[in-house]
């Protein structure tokens, strides 16, 4: 198995630069890949100890059987460790869109939208203000002291 590098130790925020991630996929990519080597090795060393010695007391089926059994797993994980090498690509390009490609075309149609907007205003110097809004007529103001709740009601539906 290898040993982790000496090097920097990976954060978060390294990643904020688009040749931080394509690194970090490189580099993780290049882990998995060496875990899959190592474990195909093993697997490979093992079946071929397994072929050669076969242990006693054990008929062909039994015997096939156990060697199945206990080498099948190895090939499951080596199949996973390769596929998760594969998906670093996918990774590095969704994080590549998703923090630095498309903020960039958004904020460069926002810009252009903002200069569009400011060169209107520029060309159309002579624009009038608006019109002051006219006042809503206002019901006159009822009486406070006295008077029924019921008469209340009556004012504002003949009003």
């Amino acid at each position: 198995m290898s040993t982790p590098s000496s090097g920097p130790q990976w954060s978060g925020d390294m990643l904020d630069r688009p040749e931080m991630v394509k690194a970090f996929a490189d580099q993780l990519r290049r882990s998995l890949s060496e875990q899959a080597a190592w474990l195909d090795r093993i697997r490979r060393d093992a079946e071929a100890m397994w072929e050669a010695n076969p242990p006693q007391g054990y008929g062909s089926f039994e015997a096939w059987w156990r060697h199945r059994w206990v080498t099948g797993p190895f090939g499951e994980i080596q199949a996973h460790l390769e596929k998760a090498a594969a998906l670093t690509f996918a990774l590095e390009a969704r994080y590549r869109r998703g923090r630095h490609e498309i903020p960039a075309t958004r904020q460069a149609t926002a810009q252009a939208r903002q200069q569009q907007a400011l060169t209107r205003g520029t060309t159309n110097t002579a624009s009038r203000p608006a019109p002051p809004r006219a006042a809503e007529p206002r019901a006159p103001a009822a009486p406070q002291s006295g008077g029924d709740f019921m008469d209340l009601i009556r004012r504002d539906r003949s009003a």
